[in-house]
């Protein structure tokens, strides 16, 4: 590992360290957003362009590290501008950080990984590099996985990086759109169950069903079989 990946590395243990050190967890607690929510409104309506940057660069950094905060900074979004801008400001923001941890990984860690478990993530990479999209697509849906997981693993294979980027930037948009539409409303909301209710949650599965339809069909039709 050269220089450069061990101040990269460094500089991201610091960061998650100082995180828990000096507990800044405690701002990103839904009773904290609620008694912040007006101050919150009050500065964005006389700095709209750096209350923009502030909160994409919270969340941007917020995602890349792992940090716990994600359903947080979403209903945040939809409290400050709303459902659509909301959506949008969260989807971009927890897009590229996502994308910076799975780079990270890749470059970081990738070859120790590989180096001892190269033979067993074989199958994982032959997937993904010819139905990655869809699998992708899948794990982002279906809220059984965990959102920074994901982009750990996905970073361990050979998954093109455009195709993590846009399957992310779709993937998260209907889990996304929920908590800051929520969050537009956020007054009448008491607990962080109540807006990934069991209904909710079972939707997002059935759209993660669907985006394995294509994959499920390739593996059941042999190849070299004509329609």
């Amino acid at each position: 590992m050269n220089a450069r990946k061990i101040t990269i590395a460094l500089a991201g243990i610091v960061a998650v360290g100082l995180f828990f050190y000096f507990d800044l967890g405690r701002f990103f607690t839904l009773e904290a957003l609620k008694n912040n929510s007006q101050a919150l409104l009050d500065y964005y309506a006389g700095h709209k362009a750096a209350m923009v940057a502030g909160f994409m660069a919270v969340y941007v950094v917020q995602t890349a590290l792992s940090l716990p905060g994600a359903a947080i900074l979403s209903l945040a979004a939809g409290a400050i501008f709303g459902s659509i801008l909301g959506t949008v400001y969260a989807n971009l923001a927890a897009t590229v950080g996502a994308t910076l941890a799975f780079l990270v990984t890749r470059y970081l860690l990738r070859d120790a990984v590989l180096g001892k478990f190269g033979p067993k993530l074989e199958g994982i990479n032959r997937e993904l590099e010819e139905r990655g999209l869809n699998y992708l697509l899948f794990l982002r849906l279906v809220p059984l996985f965990p959102f920074f997981l994901i982009n750990l693993a996905a970073g361990l294979t050979r998954l093109p990086l455009r195709t993590f980027v846009f399957g992310t930037m779709l993937g998260i948009i209907p889990s996304g759109f929920v908590y800051v539409n929520a969050g537009a409303s956020l007054a009448t909301i008491n607990s962080l169950k109540e807006v990934a209710s069991p209904r909710v949650l079972g939707s997002f599965a059935l759209l993660g069903l669907f985006a394995l339809v294509p994959v499920i069909y390739g593996r059941i039709r042999k190849p070299g079989t004509r329609d």
